[in-house]
């Protein structure tokens, strides 16, 4: 397994599979951090190329400009691709694989600061949740 150590979020990392992002809604966890609704699962063996699987999602009826929803995603992809390290790190000790979706829930338009403080604030919280799943802190939906 490979774990990126210059910061990437190449094509294997990519939730793109229609497929498993219905599975991960309908059977995975979830918690929010605002302006986030996090979706992720668990899985006992990761994916070949990357331990992670992440998607990001931005309303169209909130933000009916794409221009506005893709410098939102491309705000949260940026600060998902600066922080993930040590969920990577984590989860390739345990030998486990995860697939994440980020759904932005906000009204308004976010700086890229405030993305990047909420992303570590999600990013330890599923730390936590891996570490130890009794931890409470997020419930099924």
């Amino acid at each position: 397994m490979i774990v990126s150590s210059n910061h990437t979020y190449r094509r294997a990392e990519r939730l793109k599979s229609r497929k498993i992002i219905q599975t991960l809604f309908r059977e995975g966890k979830a918690f929010s951090v605002f302006p986030y609704k996090v979706f992720f699962r668990l899985d006992q063996r990761p994916h070949p190329d990357s331990p992670v699987q992440a998607g990001f999602a931005v309303s169209a009826r909130t933000f009916p400009r794409a221009s506005d929803r893709n410098r939102i995603k491309r705000l949260g992809r940026e600060a998902w691709r600066k922080q993930k390290e040590a969920l990577y790190r984590l989860l390739e000790q345990q030998g486990r694989g995860m697939q994440v979706f980020f759904v932005y829930t906000g009204r308004e338009r976010v700086t890229y600061q405030t993305v990047y403080d909420k992303f570590s604030v999600i990013l330890a919280s599923l730390i936590r949740e891996i570490a130890g799943p009794a931890s409470g802190q997020a419930h099924k939906s």
